[in-house]
């Protein structure tokens, strides 16, 4: 039986850490973490979302360089967040139905970003020379993609079949499997060097530069999506609209056979299924369609196309309302981002083939990360209805769009001039 290659290894490892990933996720959606009203859940949201930041902001000017040049340092990266999701999940187990929760999920989450940033690092050095660097990360995308709804189905059936604890019991095999499968991948430094002059050039040009805006800003309406959604399905409207003829009747009866009709119901469960499949489903015909994308078109069209369809999905969840909106809005953010990445990855690889992609694509991950935390901000402090949250996407993606057509000629026009000088 042949060997597996290095990327065939990494691929394992993602295969096993976004599976589990999702599994841990349904742990937390039968958790208190989903039960606890969303008033006091927003504070305590707030501050580890904050808490979020910190990692990103040390690791990538401090850290990373050092980090990069060890044999072994990305690799290390990999197995600490795996061997930390396996601790985390752990703790989890006893901790489903307290407060304790809460910096547990947020340790989980800055441990899942920051396996996120180890990945795209160490991607371009365990790719060989006969596959593309946009077709190895289309492929850890797809696996993603797939690999997530196989991970959230598994822990629907233990949390149904058994209890969250039962999912969360799960969920510290997977990292355990990811952790071990960790440590075969190669000790291959990301950079045996620091940065030339050539390659600082080279990624500060216009087209890269903007175009990271550009996905900073898909990546921080994914994070403003995400939590908006989380809140928007754990609960529905305050009390009972009394206005409509024989409300109050109604009201009165179901008090009297103790239905509650003060509190803040949540919503069908099937409704989180819903949205996610959905996700889950663009997110994979994003990374499917964007390679075939790439044949006819350059990546700053793709991008142009990206936030092109953010803008229709979100202004047809605004107009649709209710689960319809919701899904739409869901839907159009990840096949947007999916396509996205796989663009600007492309897009870098072209104008800067001397730079250190592994360095690289490390540096822009972290930042993406950090426009995730500063998108789900706004609907963690503040209460945002889906539909004026989906016009807010709307009204960021027009802009985004806008600038990103305006600039594009300005650079095109500029390089021109250049060129006839």
């Amino acid at each position: 039986m042949p060997a597996f290659t290095p990327f065939q290894r990494l691929a394992r490892v993602h295969a096993a850490a976004t599976a589990t990933d999702a599994v841990i996720a349904v742990a937390l959606a039968g958790s208190i973490f989903f039960s606890i009203s969303p008033d006091a859940a927003r504070d305590r949201l707030a501050l580890y979302l904050a808490l979020t930041v910190a990692p990103f902001a040390v690791v990538t000017p401090l850290i990373g360089p050092v980090i990069d040049r060890m044999p072994g340092g990305r690799r290390a990266m990999i197995l600490v967040t795996n061997l930390g999701r396996l601790v985390v999940a752990l703790l989890m187990i006893r901790h489903l139905d307290t407060l304790w929760l809460f910096p547990e999920a947020f340790a989980l989450l800055v441990l899942q970003k920051s396996y996120a940033v180890a990945k795209s690092a160490v991607v371009p050095r365990y790719v060989t020379s006969k596959i593309n660097l946009v077709q190895a990360n289309s492929r850890l995308a797809l696996i993603s993609a797939v690999m997530s709804l196989v991970g959230a189905g598994i822990g629907a059936a233990l949390a149904f079949l058994g209890s969250p604890a039962v999912a969360a019991g799960a969920a510290t095999v997977g990292y355990l499997v990811a952790a071990a499968i960790t440590l075969q991948l190669p000790r291959i430094p990301v950079a045996r060097r620091g940065p030339t002059e050539t390659e600082r050039s080279a990624l500060r040009a216009a087209t890269i530069l903007l175009s990271a805006w550009v996905m900073a800003v898909m990546r921080g309406a994914v994070g403003f999506v995400t939590f908006m959604l989380a809140f928007e399905l754990r609960g529905g409207e305050e009390g009972l609209d009394v206005s409509a003829a024989g409300a109050a009747l109604g009201g009165a009866v179901a008090s009297e056979r103790g239905i509650d009709i003060v509190g803040d119901p949540s919503a069908p469960y099937w409704h989180y299924a819903v949205v996610v499949a959905a996700a889950g489903l663009a997110a994979f015909a994003g990374v499917q369609i964007a390679p075939m994308l790439r044949r006819s078109l350059v990546e700053e069209l793709i991008l142009l196309g990206a936030l092109t369809v953010v803008l229709s999905t979100a202004l047809l969840g605004a107009m649709s309302g209710g689960l319809m909106g919701i899904t739409l809005l869901a839907a159009g953010v990840a096949i947007s981002a999916a396509a996205g990445k796989l663009a600007f990855d492309s897009l870098v690889q072209r104008d800067a083939p001397d730079a250190n992609h592994g360095r690289s694509f490390s540096r822009f991950e972290a930042r993406f990360q950090i426009a995730w935390v500063v998108g789900a901000f706004a609907p963690v402090i503040l209460p945002i209805p889906a539909r004026l949250g989906s016009v807010l996407v709307a009204v960021v993606a027009a802009s985004a769009l806008v600038s990103f057509v305006i600039s594009r000629r300005r650079t095109a026009t500029q390089q021109r001039r250049d060129g006839d000088n």
